[in-house]
């Protein structure tokens, strides 16, 4: 049998079994809730710059495919009991402006999972593919939710939802493609394992 890429979650916490998930999972559903926290408003868009996308894109690769999306589901899932973890504080049910990108993290955490367990997170270059792949896919679900509650041509779409954030967006695409590649070359670069996702 073909041995699995390993995650970067696997080779920091070998120890297998449900605990480690749960763990694992816990922990990043977190880190993107304290991420939501780094929020600035805009006058002109009811969507808020925050370090989610930052956080969804790194879970996604840090865990894998599975735990990724099992993250961001648990973070969706906490805010629609009512804690405080969407952007500045938010919680219910994500059906706001900002409920379709927050839906797309979990897709988002899937796609950059899966490319990094296919060895993308190890240089730059496909890194930076992965983490912009990502990116895109929380834009494709948080842009046509947008436009049901703004109206109008897609220019309006875009200039509420997508140019502001694009400066940001590639600042924390570079820093994640950085990080991850830098992080497997300290850690020597063990890459693979029998322990499939």
């Amino acid at each position: 049998m073909k041995a699995d890429v390993l995650t970067l979650s696997e080779v920091i916490v070998p120890a297998r079994g449900i605990s480690r998930d749960v763990a694992l999972v816990g922990s990043f559903a977190g880190l993107t809730a304290l991420a939501a926290q780094v929020t600035i408003y805009l006058p002109f868009t009811p969507v808020p710059i925050s370090g989610q996308t930052f956080a969804v894109l790194l879970c996604g690769a840090v865990l894998g495919r599975r735990r990724g999306a099992a993250a961001q589901l648990f973070y969706i899932g906490l805010g629609s009991i009512g804690l405080p973890v969407f952007a500045g504080g938010g919680s219910g049910l994500p059906a706001g402006p900002s409920g379709g990108y927050i839906v797309g993290f979990v897709v988002a955490a899937y796609l950059v999972g899966l490319m990094a367990e296919r060895g993308w997170d190890r240089r730059v270059p496909t890194a930076c593919l992965a983490m912009l792949a990502g990116n895109i896919t929380i834009y494709a679900f948080g842009l046509p939710w947008l436009a049901c509650f703004v109206g109008g041509p897609p220019v309006k779409v875009f200039t509420l939802g997508l140019y502001p954030f694009i400066a940001g967006d590639f600042m924390k695409l570079a820093l994640a493609s950085a990080l991850l590649p830098s992080t497997w070359r300290l850690l020597g670069g063990r890459s693979h394992s029998e322990e499939g996702q």
